[in-house]
Parts: structure tokens; C-alpha cells; sequence
């Protein structure tokens, strides 16, 4: 809830560029656009739209290998919790990461990389911080958020690459008139701080961002917490202590060649196939999935194909992946990990007395 607040005056700002936009168009589409895009927020704990958002964030259903293994972890997870296993559901991320992810109201995903790497028991410590965030109403309250400020902050980022565009172009008029909107705008600002007397919505907005990244910190604290309490310390410690020394070693994801066929401009692409190296259309099987098998669809993996654009080559570091903050909290939880099987395992250690 209190990220619902925090995004408040920015979704006040949304609300005044929806209104806007419908009156631009026609008077009467004015009050109704308003009216459907603050209903729309409900929209997105419907199932089909759950499963449109896991897809935007490229997740993928299970494999039966996976979903069984999932489904064992998950089961134990949930019971300790005393939480209905049905309520949610699992989802796969193809991504070279320790990490696992909860959005909309009742998805859960986890990447490929940590069903590869992690035991049971550590896997179910990273379910259970993810359960976590669900429990605790993280994850619908940082949808709405994100939805009902979505409109403000386009204009804001649209805004800023224009005035960008126009002072970085080499042409004297873009230049000029970039220079121009910068020098109007100090005398805009005090116009709607004082004249106009909005000094109530634009600093609260403008000090939104920092709010909102205390709360998302405080949020997996909590989450943290959760899983601690659950009985998974430990386990959670071992995960996030072994993400951090994979990117000492390895790097962040995409950091150096980001799929096989891709090398970055100007360099020869690296082999899509070759000695060792997986068939195009399949990636790398686990111990616990009978290969060979390909993604949903009969669609190429992200390791099989080079993207026309190049992603980033690392991620901003957000509360989720600030480790070193994670370790810190976790660290009375390190080397308390039971031994437990190998990757694929079903066992799980006994929670705590």
C-alpha cells in the first residue's frame, strides 16, 4: 500500500496527460478515456492478463521436467507457509541468472540458470522470498503503481529526449531551440510552484523515485525476512553468495558475447554450431529433463539466435540484485546450509524446531 501512496502524485500527473489526450481527440472522449484507464487497473489480475505480463517479462511455461521438479519444491514451500499451491503459478525465465521473479498478483518464475545450478533446498529458498513478495502484497501494489503512473512518466522520459535530441544535434536551429526551452525552464518551474501554487503535486513527484526505491528496498528485506522465517535462510544466503561470486567470475549477463551468433558491431559472429555446442533449435538439458527439447512453439532459444539489437551490456542495479545489501542481512545464515542432494534432488532439509 504504501507504494501505492508514494506513486500517488505521479499518478495524478497521468490522470492530467489521459484527460488531456482524450480531449485533444474529441470532449466527450475526454471524460470517458479517464474513466476506462482508472477501471483498466483491474484489469491486470485477470488470468489472461497474468499471462501476458510473464510473457512480456520472457518467461515461458515449464517443461514437464522442469514443472515436476518446480511442483516437488513448490509443494514444500507452500506447506511450510501454509499457503494453497494452486493459488499461483510457476514460470520458467531463460536467462543466465541466479535469480528468480514475482509479478502480476499470482506469478512466480525462476530462471533456467538457477534450475540448473541450485539443489532443492536452495531453490526453495529463493520460491520462498518470492512468496514472500506475493504474501506481502509487493508485487499488485508495485503493478498498480507502475500501470497508474505509466502515462506521467512517458511524457516526463519523452520530454527529456527531445530537450536531449535538440541540444546534442549539430544543427544551430535544434541547438538554439534547445537552449531556449532550457532557459524557459526554470521560469516554468516557479511559474507552477508559486504562481500556480502545484508545489503540493511537483515536489512530491519529483522525490517519488527516491520513496519509491526505499520501499522496493524495504519490500525485499521483507521478502527476506519471509523466507528466513520459513526456514530457508541458509539457503537463501547460499544462492545470493553464489550469484555474487558467478559475476565476479562470469560477469554480468550479456556482458561479453550475449548469444552464441552474436560478437557486437564490427566483429566476426561467433559459431552457432560447432564441437560440443548445443543444436540451434535446443538448449543445454538439464539431469532432471529427458533431451533433447526446445522452447514453446517450436521457437528458437535466446542462445540459438543473434538479436538485430544488441542488449545492454549490464542491468542497473536494483534492490532485487544489490547482493552486497542482501549478504549483509543474511550473513548470520551463512555455512548454516543442511546438506542436502545434488541439483534435481527432491529432498528438502527439515524446517527448523
Amino acid at each position: 500500500m504504501a507504494q501505492l501512496v508514494a506513486a500517488l502524485p505521479i499518478a495524478l500527473i497521468s490522470f492530467f496527460v489521459v484527460v488531456v489526450a482524450g480531449v485533444l481527440v474529441n470532449p466527450v472522449l475526454g471524460v470517458v478515456v479517464p474513466l476506462l484507464w482508472l477501471g483498466s487497473g483491474l484489469l491486470v489480475f485477470r488470468p489472461s492478463a497474468e499471462r501476458l505480463i510473464a510473457r512480456r517479462l520472457g518467461m515461458r511455461q515449464p517443461q514437464p521436467g522442469e514443472e515436476e521438479r518446480l511442483a516437488v519444491v513448490w509443494d514444500q514451500v507452500t506447506r511450510r507457509a501454509g499457503v494453497d499451491p494452486q493459488k499461483y503459478q510457476l514460470w520458467v525465465q531463460d536467462r543466465a541468472e541466479l535469480n528468480s521473479t514475482a509479478t502480476a498478483g499470482h506469478i512466480v518464475g525462476v530462471t533456467r540458470l538457477a534450475l540448473d545450478r541450485l539443489t532443492n533446498a536452495q531453490l526453495a529458498g529463493i520460491l520462498a522470498h518470492e512468496l514472500g513478495h506475493h504474501v506481502g502484497g509487493h508485487t499488485w501494489a508495485g503493478l498498480l503503481a507502475d500501470w497508474y503512473t505509466l502515462p506521467g512518466r512517458a511524457v516526463g522520459r519523452a520530454a527529456f529526449r527531445i530537450l536531449s535530441g535538440l541540444i546534442r544535434s549539430k544543427h544551430p536551429l535544434g541547438v538554439g531551440c534547445g537552449g531556449c526551452l532550457m532557459l524557459m525552464l526554470p521560469f516554468t518551474l516557479v511559474n507552477l510552484l508559486y504562481v500556480q501554487r502545484l508545489w503540493w503535486l511537483l515536489v512530491p513527484a519529483a522525490l517519488a523515485p527516491v520513496f519509491t526505491t526505499l520501499l522496493r528496498r524495504r519490500a525485499e528485506q521483507k521478502a527476506d525476512d519471509y523466507a528466513v522465517a520459513l526456514g530457508f535462510g541458509a539457503e537463501l544466503a547460499a544462492v545470493v553468495l553464489q550469484e555474487q561470486q558467478r559475476l565476479r567470475v562470469e560477469g554480468p549477463p550479456y556482458a561479453h558475447h550475449p548469444y552464441p551468433g552474436w560478437a557486437g558491431p564490427g566483429q566476426p559472429a561467433a559459431p552457432t554450431w560447432g564441437p560440443g555446442a548445443p543444436p540451434p533449435q535446443y538448449i543445454p538439458s538439464p539431469p532432471y529433463a529427458p533431451p533433447p527439447y526446445g522452447p514453446p512453439g517450436g521457437q528458437p532459444t535466446p542462445y540459438a539466435w543473434a538479436p538485430s539489437v544488441p542488449p545492454s551490456p549490464r542491468r542497473p542495479r536494483t534492490p532485487h540484485t544489490d547482493l552486497e545489501a542482501r549478504l549483509r542481512r543474511l550473513s548470520p545464515y551463512l555455512g548454516e546450509e543442511a546438506p542436502t542432494g545434488a541439483a534435481g534432488s527432491g529432498t528438502l532439509a527439515s524446517p527448523p524446531q
